[in-house]
């Protein structure tokens, strides 16, 4: 397999276009492997976060499937037509989504400082068992979308505030059935983010558990402004 070496560096896009071409060219066919992350990024002249990037891409247009352990492999040799819905729906609604991310950094940043200062020893209890399956679901694309909103779910609840949780819920509800797959494919399944995400979490429970309330929401609010940087990409 011939790559061409980037003029550029740390420009996803040029490698995701560049596979694409082969793609639809026939040079890589459905069933082929692709090379290792370590071997793409070296002929790239590349970071493999901007090689995991790409692929990622590829993995949204449903031209390739990326297994657990990060094994790459084509499964279509044209972009599926609708390959993820809910992205059209954003692209629709982007008014509407962005109103609904503001909306989210307001109620969950409140939620933290919050869930800091009246959360229980069992809600603590609980938050342990969620950052250890998040730290072995790393990687792994449903897992890590469960835990991370189980996660989120849990410190609505410690902020033991009935108004603040039906509001959380609500909002949490719509955002999450639209950005559904994007999570997916661009934040659970690249290994690389999903270790930055478990340390984000990581940090924000250390907070709650310190009852550091100043801390938990200057932690949630930099995790969350983390995630939306990703997702501006596709609105």
């Amino acid at each position: 397999m011939e790559l061409t070496r980037l003029t550029k560096r740390n420009h996803y896009e040029e490698i995701k276009d560049q596979l694409q071409r082969m793609i639809v060219d026939g040079k890589l066919k459905v069933g082929d492997k692709l090379p290792s992350t370590k071997e793409m990024s070296e002929s790239f002249g590349v970071g493999r976060s901007t090689t995991r990037e790409a692929l990622s891409a590829l993995k949204a247009m449903g031209l390739i499937e990326i297994r657990q352990g990060g094994v790459c492999r084509v499964i279509r040799n044209a972009p599926a037509e609708i390959t993820i819905p809910e992205l059209d729906y954003l692209r629709m609604n982007r008014e509407t989504l962005l109103e609904l991310l503001e909306a989210r950094q307001a109620l969950e940043v409140s939620n933290a400082a919050a869930a800091a200062v009246k959360r229980t020893d069992e809600d603590l209890a609980d938050f342990k068992t969620i950052i250890l399956e998040m730290k072995h679901s790393i990687g792994q694309d449903m897992e890590g979308e469960r835990t991370d909103l189980l996660f989120h779910l849990l410190l609505a609840k410690s902020a033991h505030n009935t108004i603040m949780l039906k509001l959380f819920e609500s909002i949490a509800n719509q955002l999450e059935t639209a950005i559904r797959e994007v999570r997916r494919v661009e934040l659970y399944s690249n290994q690389k983010v999903a270790e930055r995400l478990y340390l984000e979490h990581l940090a924000i429970y250390e907070a709650v558990s310190k009852q550091d309330a100043e801390l938990a929401a200057k932690t949630m609010r930099k995790h969350l402004q983390h995630v939306e940087n990703i997702l501006m990409k596709y609105i």
